[in-house]
């Protein structure tokens, strides 16, 4: 796929002019005249790289290159400047804007200056994979996956160290052995660990190994999972549930780069990438004491969040049919999709649990559907939601103002003034209410409280 650029310029001779001419060269170009265009435009899709004048009517493009870099900081963009802007482009620069031409400047420049930014934005060589196949298991098309994901390629390309942040279910591991992939670090081992699913004192035996009886039952040496992370990526995942004695013995790691096994005096070299994850509150967990500050920024070197399910709504039937496709094969099974119904009601969930959720719920649904279309009870039955009909806006609004008007009814023994009364209504506006939804007054006599009292 040619890279795609968003070019922002209110001239619109040179808009039309420099389209043509980057559309010529292999590019595809969105152009828009102001910088709220753009931001209409960013909204709807992400491009890879954004083109700007800097006087545009309204905001300005240095104001466009600020609202961009806060919502999209790993977005390049390039500045077009007249003369008499050179002072702002070079501040701008300075800021973290990718670079500025001057006008008028050369074609060759621009092209020149564009594929130096897109180099940088998604450097090629980054992977041998194809060009998705790095984030081959993260199913998504949601603007915001898709600038999480440019910032974990981009970042994948160096060494830092990443702490990846997300509820529980959000796809955590998933993220990291992306980012193992498209980094050069992609042939060697990618090792995960779930710091909180193995008892502490297993824990550091584990990680950086023993010696033969270095303890009881150690019956032979093991090498650790530092060890055999060599050369590649050690991914720590619910790093927050690390005890804070080995906090302290993983902080030597990071910094010696090496790791002494438990009962051994000599110590032994690595070289490992650490990428780490947690749905737990760090800043809090580091202010209570649970977690080491030192080791905190050693993780965190670059932080990634990674979106709940219930922000990323559009992926659900996405991720939906993605999951069904697997999970047929795995049964057996010819089926055909959900029926419409059973799709609402997967998209208005609330999936606490995330994708981890929703994957659980299409299994359990694919495993006792006798039909090729998954119908709503199946859905609602998966999610422990109870039988109820869908009803739009107005029909639900009408079926609870009866219901109203009927426990009103009730409640005053079918005394119409009562109840006007207790409906904050004059009671010419009541009958009207009572007569639209055929009810009789007379029929609710002897069926109140009032009269319940008077037969006790």
């Amino acid at each position: 796929m040619p890279a795609s650029l968003l070019l922002v310029d209110d001239d619109r001779d040179l808009l039309k002019l420099l389209s043509m001419r980057l559309t010529a060269a292999g590019y595809r170009v969105t152009a828009v005249e102001s910088a709220e265009a753009a931001l209409a435009q960013l909204a709807q899709a992400r491009p890879q790289l954004v083109v700007s004048d800097v006087r545009l009517p309204g905001r300005d493009g240095l104001a466009l290159f600020d609202e961009i870099h806060a919502r999209h900081p790993a977005l390049p963009v390039i500045l077009l400047t007249a003369h008499g802007t050179i002072p702002d482009a070079v501040e701008a620069t300075a800021r973290g804007v990718f670079g500025y031409l001057t006008k008028p400047f050369d074609g060759k420049e621009l092209l020149d200056k564009i594929a130096q930014a897109l180099a940088v934005a998604a450097p090629a060589g980054a992977s041998d994979e194809p060009d998705d196949a790095w984030r081959r298991d993260i199913v998504s098309h949601s603007n915001r996956m898709a600038e999480l994901l440019a910032e974990a390629r981009l970042v994948a390309r160096s060494d830092a160290s990443v702490l990846i942040s997300g509820d529980s279910g959000t796809g955590k591991e998933l993220l990291a052995a992306a980012i193992h992939r498209a980094s050069p670090r992609r042939n060697r081992p990618f090792v995960a660990v779930n710091c909180a699913a193995i008892p502490e004192a297993l824990l550091e035996s584990e990680l950086f190994g023993h010696v033969r009886g270095a303890f009881t039952g150690a019956l032979a040496q093991h090498d650790g999972l530092c060890v055999a992370a060599d050369g590649g990526t050690l991914f720590l995942d619910e790093i927050g549930d690390m005890p804070p004695a080995l906090q302290a013995k993983l902080l030597r790691v990071l910094q010696e780069r090496s790791v002494r096994p438990v009962g051994a005096t000599q110590t032994v070299p690595v070289d490992l990438r650490i990428l780490s994850a947690t749905h737990r509150d760090l800043d809090a967990a580091m202010a209570q004491g649970q977690f080491r500050e030192d080791l905190y920024y050693r993780l965190n070197v670059v932080s990634l969040r990674l979106p709940t399910l219930a922000e990323r709504r559009e992926d659900i039937p996405l991720l939906a049919n993605h999951f069904m496709a697997a999970l047929a094969r795995k049964y057996g099974k010819r089926l055909n999709g959900f029926a419409p119904d059973a799709m609402k009601a997967l998209a208005g969930a609330p999936w606490p649990g995330n994708v981890r959720q929703l994957h659980n719920v299409v299994e359990q649904v694919c495993a006792l559907a006798a039909t090729p279309l998954v119908p709503l009870s199946l859905v609602q039955r998966a999610l422990r939601v109870p039988g109820m009909e869908v009803l739009s806006l107005a029909a639900a609004r009408e079926r609870f103002e009866r219901d109203y008007l009927v426990g009103l009814l009730k409640l005053t023994d079918g005394n119409v003034a009562d109840a006007a009364r207790l409906a904050e209504r004059n009671r010419t506006e009541f009958y009207r209410l009572l007569q639209k939804h055929g009810l009789t007054p007379g029929a609710f006599r002897g069926e109140g409280p009032v009269a319940d009292e008077r037969q006790g």
